[in-house]
Protein backbone atom coordinates (compact mmCIF):
# COMPACT_ATOMS: atom_id res chain seq x y z
CA UNK A 1 0.00 0.00 0.00
CA UNK A 2 0.96 3.75 -1.19
CA UNK A 3 2.39 5.69 2.21
CA UNK A 4 -0.45 8.53 2.80
CA UNK A 5 0.58 11.86 2.92
CA UNK A 6 -0.28 13.08 6.35
CA UNK A 7 0.00 17.14 6.17
CA UNK A 8 -2.19 17.71 2.58
CA UNK A 9 -3.06 21.04 1.02
CA UNK A 10 -6.02 23.41 1.84
CA UNK A 11 -6.09 24.08 -1.59
CA UNK A 12 -4.55 22.30 -4.31
CA UNK A 13 -4.52 23.93 -7.89
CA UNK A 14 -4.31 21.11 -10.94
CA UNK A 15 -3.21 22.21 -14.75
CA UNK A 16 -4.54 19.45 -16.13
CA UNK A 17 -2.46 18.77 -20.05
CA UNK A 18 -2.01 16.04 -21.71
CA UNK A 19 -5.68 15.14 -23.17
CA UNK A 20 -4.44 15.77 -27.15
CA UNK A 21 -1.13 13.70 -27.07
CA UNK A 22 -2.72 11.12 -24.90
CA UNK A 23 -5.08 10.72 -27.41
CA UNK A 24 -2.86 10.86 -30.50
CA UNK A 25 -0.27 8.58 -29.23
CA UNK A 26 -3.29 5.82 -29.02
CA UNK A 27 -4.58 6.55 -32.03
CA UNK A 28 -7.84 8.19 -31.07
CA UNK A 29 -9.37 11.79 -31.84
CA UNK A 30 -8.18 14.49 -30.08
CA UNK A 31 -12.03 14.93 -29.04
CA UNK A 32 -11.81 11.15 -27.37
CA UNK A 33 -8.94 12.47 -25.29
CA UNK A 34 -10.66 15.52 -24.00
CA UNK A 35 -13.49 13.05 -22.72
CA UNK A 36 -11.63 11.03 -21.25
CA UNK A 37 -10.28 14.19 -19.36
CA UNK A 38 -13.48 14.89 -17.94
CA UNK A 39 -13.94 11.95 -16.61
CA UNK A 40 -10.84 12.26 -15.01
CA UNK A 41 -12.01 15.32 -13.55
CA UNK A 42 -14.66 14.17 -11.92
CA UNK A 43 -12.87 11.24 -10.22
CA UNK A 44 -9.93 13.74 -9.21
CA UNK A 45 -12.40 15.87 -7.17
CA UNK A 46 -13.80 12.81 -5.33
CA UNK A 47 -10.35 11.72 -4.51
CA UNK A 48 -9.02 15.17 -3.36
CA UNK A 49 -12.52 15.31 -1.17
CA UNK A 50 -11.52 12.20 0.85
CA UNK A 51 -7.99 13.16 0.99
CA UNK A 52 -9.03 16.11 3.10
CA UNK A 53 -8.46 18.57 0.66
CA UNK A 54 -10.75 21.72 0.69
CA UNK A 55 -10.88 24.21 -2.51
CA UNK A 56 -9.79 22.43 -5.83
CA UNK A 57 -8.98 24.57 -8.64
CA UNK A 58 -9.13 23.22 -12.13
CA UNK A 59 -7.21 24.62 -14.86
CA UNK A 60 -9.77 23.72 -17.47
CA UNK A 61 -10.01 25.64 -20.40
CA UNK A 62 -7.00 28.74 -20.67
CA UNK A 63 -7.88 32.24 -22.91
CA UNK A 64 -5.11 31.23 -25.18
CA UNK A 65 -7.20 27.98 -26.13
CA UNK A 66 -9.73 30.04 -27.83
CA UNK A 67 -6.54 30.12 -30.48
CA UNK A 68 -7.54 26.58 -31.09
CA UNK A 69 -9.76 25.05 -34.18
CA UNK A 70 -13.48 26.33 -33.86
CA UNK A 71 -14.61 22.31 -34.01
CA UNK A 72 -11.98 21.74 -30.87
CA UNK A 73 -13.47 25.02 -29.29
CA UNK A 74 -17.05 24.06 -30.19
CA UNK A 75 -16.18 20.33 -28.23
CA UNK A 76 -14.41 21.89 -25.27
CA UNK A 77 -17.48 23.78 -24.91
CA UNK A 78 -19.94 21.36 -24.79
CA UNK A 79 -18.37 19.03 -22.90
CA UNK A 80 -17.51 21.51 -19.84
CA UNK A 81 -21.39 22.35 -20.34
CA UNK A 82 -22.24 18.78 -18.41
CA UNK A 83 -20.56 20.33 -15.57
CA UNK A 84 -23.13 22.20 -15.19
CA UNK A 85 -25.77 19.90 -15.67
CA UNK A 86 -28.31 19.29 -13.20
CA UNK A 87 -27.03 15.44 -13.08
CA UNK A 88 -23.35 16.56 -12.05
CA UNK A 89 -25.25 19.63 -9.80
CA UNK A 90 -27.34 17.10 -7.43
CA UNK A 91 -24.30 15.28 -7.61
CA UNK A 92 -21.76 18.15 -6.19
CA UNK A 93 -24.79 19.01 -3.80
CA UNK A 94 -24.84 15.56 -2.57
CA UNK A 95 -21.36 15.65 -1.68
CA UNK A 96 -21.71 19.15 -0.23
CA UNK A 97 -19.36 20.92 -3.14
CA UNK A 98 -19.44 24.42 -3.58
CA UNK A 99 -18.85 25.40 -7.34
CA UNK A 100 -17.43 28.61 -8.57
CA UNK A 101 -16.57 29.52 -12.21
CA UNK A 102 -13.34 31.82 -12.64
CA UNK A 103 -11.75 33.73 -15.84
CA UNK A 104 -13.61 35.54 -18.58
CA UNK A 105 -17.43 34.51 -18.28
CA UNK A 106 -18.45 37.16 -20.26
CA UNK A 107 -16.43 35.57 -23.56
CA UNK A 108 -18.55 32.30 -22.87
CA UNK A 109 -21.34 31.67 -24.84
CA UNK A 110 -24.76 33.67 -23.02
CA UNK A 111 -26.41 30.14 -22.33
CA UNK A 112 -23.64 28.48 -20.80
CA UNK A 113 -23.42 31.55 -18.79
CA UNK A 114 -26.87 31.12 -17.84
CA UNK A 115 -25.73 27.28 -16.81
CA UNK A 116 -22.69 28.40 -14.81
CA UNK A 117 -24.79 31.15 -12.87
CA UNK A 118 -27.22 28.73 -12.32
CA UNK A 119 -24.76 26.22 -11.20
CA UNK A 120 -23.30 28.22 -8.70
CA UNK A 121 -26.68 29.54 -7.48
CA UNK A 122 -27.62 26.06 -6.27
CA UNK A 123 -24.51 25.23 -4.60
CA UNK A 124 -23.64 28.05 -3.35
CA UNK A 125 -24.49 26.98 0.35
CA UNK A 126 -22.61 23.83 0.68
CA UNK A 127 -19.64 23.85 3.45
CA UNK A 128 -17.92 20.29 2.50
CA UNK A 129 -15.43 21.88 -0.18
CA UNK A 130 -15.02 24.17 -3.28
CA UNK A 131 -14.29 23.54 -6.77
CA UNK A 132 -12.90 25.99 -8.47
CA UNK A 133 -13.42 25.76 -12.63
CA UNK A 134 -10.79 28.17 -14.39
CA UNK A 135 -12.40 28.44 -17.74
CA UNK A 136 -11.69 31.12 -20.16
CA UNK A 137 -8.52 32.15 -17.77
CA UNK A 138 -5.55 33.60 -17.81
CA UNK A 139 -3.67 35.30 -14.95
CA UNK A 140 -2.63 38.36 -16.57
CA UNK A 141 -5.81 39.08 -18.01
CA UNK A 142 -7.46 38.23 -14.47
CA UNK A 143 -4.94 40.60 -13.04
CA UNK A 144 -5.92 43.75 -15.47
CA UNK A 145 -9.59 43.28 -13.89
CA UNK A 146 -7.97 43.63 -10.75
CA UNK A 147 -6.38 46.60 -11.72
CA UNK A 148 -9.58 48.02 -13.32
CA UNK A 149 -11.59 47.29 -10.48
CA UNK A 150 -9.55 49.06 -8.28
CA UNK A 151 -9.37 52.18 -10.59
CA UNK A 152 -13.09 52.38 -10.81
CA UNK A 153 -13.33 52.35 -7.09
CA UNK A 154 -10.94 55.35 -6.94
CA UNK A 155 -8.64 53.74 -4.05
CA UNK A 156 -5.52 55.97 -4.01
CA UNK A 157 -2.01 54.70 -5.01
CA UNK A 158 -0.83 54.67 -1.44
CA UNK A 159 -3.49 52.90 0.03
CA UNK A 160 -3.34 49.95 -2.69
CA UNK A 161 -1.73 47.02 -0.55
CA UNK A 162 -1.58 43.09 -1.50
CA UNK A 163 -4.61 42.67 0.07
CA UNK A 164 -6.53 45.23 -2.00
CA UNK A 165 -5.18 43.23 -4.91
CA UNK A 166 -6.16 39.97 -3.70
CA UNK A 167 -9.81 41.41 -3.01
CA UNK A 168 -10.16 42.30 -6.82
CA UNK A 169 -9.11 39.14 -8.33
CA UNK A 170 -11.98 36.23 -9.06
CA UNK A 171 -10.49 33.95 -6.42
CA UNK A 172 -11.65 36.34 -3.89
CA UNK A 173 -12.31 35.16 -0.52
CA UNK A 174 -10.20 32.06 -0.69
CA UNK A 175 -6.99 31.64 0.13
CA UNK A 176 -3.78 31.38 -1.95
CA UNK A 177 -3.13 27.72 -3.42
CA UNK A 178 -0.72 25.21 -0.94
CA UNK A 179 0.56 23.16 -3.97
CA UNK A 180 -0.04 23.07 -7.82
CA UNK A 181 0.15 20.16 -10.31
CA UNK A 182 0.77 19.62 -13.81
CA UNK A 183 0.50 16.79 -15.47
CA UNK A 184 2.51 15.61 -19.02
CA UNK A 185 6.11 16.60 -18.32
CA UNK A 186 5.68 20.26 -18.94
CA UNK A 187 7.24 22.29 -16.32
CA UNK A 188 5.64 26.22 -16.22
CA UNK A 189 2.40 27.00 -14.75
CA UNK A 190 1.64 28.99 -17.88
CA UNK A 191 -0.60 31.93 -16.18
CA UNK A 192 -2.41 29.92 -14.01
CA UNK A 193 -2.98 31.32 -10.74
CA UNK A 194 -0.45 33.90 -11.27
CA UNK A 195 -0.42 36.15 -7.82
CA UNK A 196 -1.89 33.77 -6.60
CA UNK A 197 0.40 31.02 -6.35
CA UNK A 198 3.45 33.38 -5.35
CA UNK A 199 4.23 30.61 -2.63
CA UNK A 200 2.83 27.48 -3.94
CA UNK A 201 4.67 24.44 -4.01
CA UNK A 202 4.90 23.23 -7.60
CA UNK A 203 4.72 19.35 -8.39
CA UNK A 204 5.12 18.24 -11.91
CA UNK A 205 3.74 14.57 -13.21
CA UNK A 206 4.89 13.05 -16.00
CA UNK A 207 1.97 11.07 -17.03
CA UNK A 208 -0.70 13.09 -19.36
CA UNK A 209 -3.94 14.06 -17.07
CA UNK A 210 -6.71 10.95 -18.52
CA UNK A 211 -3.46 8.68 -16.52
CA UNK A 212 -3.20 10.11 -13.82
CA UNK A 213 -4.09 7.97 -11.20
CA UNK A 214 -5.02 8.74 -7.61
CA UNK A 215 -1.53 7.17 -6.75
CA UNK A 216 0.17 9.69 -8.12
CA UNK A 217 -2.47 12.35 -6.78
CA UNK A 218 -0.64 10.25 -3.13
CA UNK A 219 2.77 10.75 -4.65
CA UNK A 220 1.99 14.28 -5.37
CA UNK A 221 0.25 14.96 -1.89
CA UNK A 222 3.26 13.07 -0.07
CA UNK A 223 6.14 15.03 -1.76
CA UNK A 224 4.36 18.16 -0.48
CA UNK A 225 3.86 16.75 3.09
CA UNK A 226 7.78 16.34 2.95
CA UNK A 227 8.56 20.33 1.82
CA UNK A 228 9.35 22.87 4.35
CA UNK A 229 7.12 25.92 3.37
CA UNK A 230 9.10 28.88 4.94
CA UNK A 231 7.50 31.76 2.56
CA UNK A 232 11.21 33.11 2.41
CA UNK A 233 11.61 33.36 6.59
Amino acid sequence: MAEKAKNVPYHLGIIIDGNRRWAREKGLPTFEGHRQGYNKLKKVGKWCKAKGIKILTIFAFSSENWNRSKDEVSYLMRLLAQAFSKKEVDELNKDGIKLRVIGQKERLDKNLQKMIEEAEEKTKNNKEGILNLAISYGGRPELIEAIKKIIKQKISPEKITEEIISQNLWTEGMPDPDLLIRTSGEQRTSGFLTWQSAYAELYFCKKYWPDFSEKDLDDALLDYARRQRRFGK
